[in-house]
């Protein structure tokens, strides 16, 4: 079943991804053209961790975005594929590694966005158990990521709730860079917080079964998803996990090499007409685009 999954996917998005990727692992691309204008309005709307950077570490980041995307090909599978859609996934894959300067996903040529959450066998239509938002490939799927399109999107409009699919989906992969996805990535993890890092996962493990903790259930349910689940309460509300779990907060700080806590991740962001073109460059008014998180739905 999942063989001929594979193949329906394959069919869906063309076998010109294997060509592609072969010659992004032989030939690694970096950015030649100033970042467009364009794209530094939907980061700064879109996405707070940006819009908390200075002046220098927003040209940063913005390398780092455009690196990622001449590197890896952000694939819609029947859903359409905008501009934001891009630089969201695209933004997903920087925060975690912001902290250091030299880090490439080398390991990733390809991201599928799927319009809603899928199945174990790739499925996101009919009556199958569909309850998967991101997954990263193996075996006949290395070097693909897959992302429910509305996750996405979801993870960055909710800044509140601790949850970030894509961000939880890159962290699985800088874990899975020293071999193994089992929770203790070598890239982030010198020898000598090792001990400390797996205490800390047992002892939030009890409490989240004795429900007397905040951190997502799904992180109790091994060291991997442990490491994922607490690095998206880490980016997205940084000073709540300080002040909830000091412990682990220092942890992932010098994990990740970034004071998150002393970040100002403002709700003020660039004023956008609700008439006015989105910025996503769908065609759409803002109001019936981005904007219909604050809006409400499409409307003449």
């Amino acid at each position: 079943m999942v063989i001929i999954a594979f193949i329906l996917i394959s069919l869906l998005i063309g076998f010109g991804w294997f060509s592609y990727n072969k010659a992004a692992h032989t030939k690694w691309q970096v950015p030649r053209e100033p970042f467009p204008e364009q794209w530094r309005s939907i980061l700064n709307q879109a996405v707070l961790f940006y819009a908390s950077l200075d002046e220098t570490e927003k040209q940063r980041f913005e390398n780092k975005v455009q690196e990622f995307l001449l590197n890896c090909r952000i694939t819609g599978v029947k859903t359409e594929v905008h501009l934001r859609d891009k630089l969201l996934v695209a933004s997903s894959a920087i925060i975690p590694i912001f902290g250091f300067d030299s880090w490439k996903y080398t390991t990733v040529h390809e991201v599928l966005l799927y319009p809603d959450m899928f199945d174990e066998n790739f499925q996101f239509e009919g009556d199958s158990d569909r309850r998967i938002l991101g997954m990263v490939g193996n075996q006949s799927m290395e070097g693909i990521m897959i992302l429910s399109k509305e996750a996405l999107n979801l993870g960055f409009k909710n800044e509140s709730d601790k949850q970030n699919t894509a961000i939880h989906e890159f962290v699985h992969l800088i874990d899975k860079s020293d071999g193994e996805i089992d929770g203790l990535p070598k890239v982030l993890m010198d020898k000598q917080y090792a001990l400390p890092w797996l205490e800390q996962i047992s002892k939030e493990t009890e409490r989240i079964y004795a429900e007397k903790s905040d951190i997502n259930p799904y992180g109790a349910t091994n060291r991997a998803e442990f490491l994922s689940v607490i690095s998206e309460y880490f980016f997205e509300r940084p000073k709540l996990l300080e002040e909830k779990h000091p412990e682990l907060y220092e942890l992932l700080e010098k994990m990740f090499n970034q004071k998150m806590a002393d970040r100002k991740l403002a709700k003020k962001r660039t004023q956008i007409g609700r008439n006015d073109p989105c910025v996503c460059d769908s065609g759409e008014k803002f109001k019936n685009c981005c904007g219909s998180v604050h809006y409400g739905k499409k409307s003449a």
